[in-house]
């Protein structure tokens, strides 16, 4: 696994956002489906990783087809906010995605990240083949060692992934002074790399 350190060598050294992913790859790239709360939160975080070429904000997971933001967040159509990623698994793995997903959000908390709460805020590993299946199992039993209360996050099988409506995309690098990005989602990218960083601190010092 690369270094945490390699891996947020693309952040700026203050909190702020990305504001576009790296330029689209000429090689072959994998994609990743998680969701943590509000997925303004997850994209702003994931974008920040290098190796990370695209973050698309979008809901999955329910039986509704072409969901709007606002029938999502109704809690009727079955399907939570997610991010789907894209990434050059030179640089980032996808066991690195879903290693990096436990520091991104509290995965203990049953459809709730914070005061956001509903079915759409559930935490999520949706897998597009058996091989992932098997690291995101891994990754969380690896993870509940770390945890105090029991992880409830699913791992399911990717449905279908719609994107979510235009002006939900690079939300938090497009409304840094909205309430809602200086109240949740700036802290909780200044807290996402406050782990890494000291992750990265005990990983040197073994």
């Amino acid at each position: 696994m690369k270094t945490l350190l390699t891996l947020f060598a693309a952040m700026s050294a203050i909190i702020t956002p990305v504001s576009a992913a790296d330029p689209a790859p000429a090689g072959k790239t994998e994609t990743a489906i998680i969701g943590g709360g509000c997925f303004w939160c997850v994209e702003a975080q994931y974008k920040m990783l290098k190796g990370v070429k695209k973050a698309i904000s979008g809901y999955a997971g329910g039986a509704v087809d072409n969901p709007t933001y606002k029938q999502v967040c109704e809690g009727d159509t079955g399907h939570a906010e997610v991010v789907q990623i894209e990434f050059d698994p030179a640089i980032i793995g996808y066991k690195d995605i879903i290693d990096l997903f436990w520091l991104a959000h509290d995965p203990t908390t049953l459809n709730q990240q914070g005061n956001d709460i509903g079915t759409q805020y559930r935490s999520t590993i949706m897998y597009l083949n058996e091989e992932q299946k098997k690291i995101a199992e891994a990754s969380m039993a690896e993870a509940q060692k770390e945890q105090t209360g029991k992880i409830v996050t699913e791992i399911v099988p990717l449905k279908k992934f719609y994107s979510a409506e235009d002006y939900h995309q690079e939300y938090f690098a497009n409304n840094p002074t909205a309430g809602y990005c200086r109240v949740v989602v700036g802290p909780k990218v200044a807290k996402f790399r406050h782990k890494l960083e000291e992750k990265q601190k005990l990983q040197e010092a073994k």
